[in-house]
């Protein structure tokens, strides 16, 4: 099969067209041909080496996907060949930037004729980290305030509705140009990161979710309550240390299983969450894709579709 890979660490330019062995179920597996995969903040990091994990080479790249289930390995009873299913890989197996994959069968949902491949790859990594983050971590309740850091993100746009389901108060934190976008999410106080100072324009508040890092969540202890919970999923700075010992810091243990990406789901056939707007591109276009996504003013998700089988004979 063609996947896209990378055999050194550096920019876009490393991700290469490579023809990898066809992969195979094993007991408990399925193998799903990717219509899409959906490009996340950390793939960006793994293939510059600066993430916290580090790759073999060659390294393909990404977590969540969505396909059609091609063969099923022995074991597996719940799932048939030519069913629509999304999901999202553990670390440590080659990614989703290829034309096929195997994982276990309970990392996979089957997908609803209502939703395409394109936006079921888009919500499964983003989805559950949410999910986990505000409603198993954080656990939001009505009447808390919550703040958002990098709401436009793949991340932060299912939050802020996933919050404001919850009941929850929820300031955000976005660029001026996705300013109308966060707000179309629910948002009434959005604060401009480069114009205003959050500590300043922010309420105290009960949660804090930090998807930016850096000096961000430093200066988010600054406005939680006492016994606030400072949730992240992107570092603080180096050797930082927290300064109050009244809040809660957490970072989510984002598990992959079906159960949350049922929930996902669930919210989304509720009509609390909606799927976020989706730049396609080819995947044999990925360091095009990575090239705009590094430029972090992205609102929604990038995602890779398959390969133009008509241009394609690698």
């Amino acid at each position: 099969m063609r996947a896209i890979a990378f055999r050194k660490y550096g920019g876009p330019e490393v991700l290469e067209i490579t023809q990898l062995a066809d992969p195979v179920a094993a007991p408990g597996e399925v193998v799903v041909d990717v219509h899409a995969a959906s490009i996340n903040g950390v793939d960006a990091k793994t293939r510059s080496g600066t993430g916290a994990y580090k790759a073999s080479f060659p390294h393909v790249l990404g977590r969540d996907f969505s396909g059609v289930v091609s063969s099923v390995g022995p074991g597996v009873s719940d799932l048939a060949c030519g069913e629509s299913v999304f999901g999202v890989l553990d670390q440590g197996r080659d990614g989703t930037y290829a034309e096929q994959l195997a994982l276990p069968a309970h990392l996979v949902v089957r997908k609803p004729h209502w939703l395409s491949h394109a936006e079921a790859s888009a919500v499964a990594l983003t989805g559950i980290t949410a999910v986990w983050a505000l409603e198993d971590t954080a656990q939001v309740q009505p009447a808390d305030t919550v703040l958002i850091h990098g709401a436009a993100g793949g991340v932060g746009s299912f939050a802020v509705p996933l919050a404001l389901y919850l009941g929850a108060q929820v300031i955000a934190t976005a660029s001026a140009s996705n300013r109308k976008f966060v707000q179309r999410l629910g948002v009434e106080r959005v604060i401009d990161y480069a114009t205003e100072d959050f500590r300043i324009a922010s309420p105290p508040c009960d949660v804090v979710f930090d998807t930016v890092g850096g000096q961000t969540q430093v200066q988010s202890y600054e406005v939680l309550k006492p016994s606030g919970r400072l949730i992240w999923i992107a570092p603080a700075s180096q050797n930082f240390v927290s300064p109050r010992k009244d809040v809660r810091a957490v970072r989510p243990d984002v598990r992959r299983d079906r159960r949350h990406l049922e929930r996902v789901l669930e919210l989304l056939e509720l009509g609390a969450v909606r799927t976020p707007p989706i730049q396609t591109f080819a995947l044999e276009d990925a360091a095009e894709a990575h090239r705009v996504a590094e430029k972090r003013h992205v609102a929604g998700k990038l995602v890779l579709t398959r390969f133009d089988n008509n241009t394609l004979n690698v």
